[in-house]
């Protein structure tokens, strides 16, 4: 599994890499990795949740209740409900954004995937998607799933970031470099 060493040194990498191992040992990568994902809509979300779980003045003890009820409501596997409780009994609570990037950087890593960003001036359509995923695969030697958003600054074209490479090709940085000629 290639991982960068900074994630498997940090706190948040330690407790993905855990949770990812028991997760492995007990055939549930996939059932965990989709309520992690559904933890992190909900602290999207939620601007009081993304608040109780940063604050140090809520008790082990209710936070725990708060996440187990939580857990019921989201109808989470055993095994993350279970990982909130040690989140919450550790006071780590507050890192759970950061283990849930981890976790999911663990398991593509694990699967031979990488993301690339892409940003683009306009939206993107299912078409152009699967064509610059295509391409991307192809450079990459193995499978490449996207995350779009859309940024209007960028007037037109796209910015690929794939783990530590960025492929800049919007016309924005077209006309700067342009400009910077011109200044000679």
């Amino acid at each position: 599994m290639e991982l960068s060493a900074g994630i498997k040194a940090s706190l948040a990498g330690r407790y993905a890499s855990a949770l990812f191992d028991l997760a492995s040992e007990a055939g549930t990568v996939t059932a965990v990795e989709s309520d992690l994902d559904k933890l992190a809509e909900a602290l999207t979300e939620s601007g009081e949740l993304r608040a109780l779980i940063r604050n140090p003045e809520v008790s082990r003890e209710q936070i725990g209740r708060v996440l187990t009820g939580m857990g019921d409501y989201l109808r989470l596997a055993e095994l993350t409900q279970n990982f909130l409780g040690v989140l919450a009994h550790n006071r780590r609570i507050g890192d759970l954004p950061a283990m849930i990037r981890a976790f999911h950087a663990i398991a593509a890593a694990q699967r031979g995937e990488v993301t690339a960003e892409v940003a683009s001036a306009h939206a993107l359509t299912d078409a152009q998607i699967a064509t610059l995923e295509q391409k991307l695969r192809a450079r990459e030697g193995r499978t490449v799933k996207l995350k779009t958003r859309v940024d209007p600054d960028l007037l037109g074209g796209l910015v690929v970031t794939v783990g530590s490479k960025r492929i800049d090709g919007s016309i924005r940085t077209r006309l700067n470099s342009l400009a910077q000629a011109m200044k000679g």
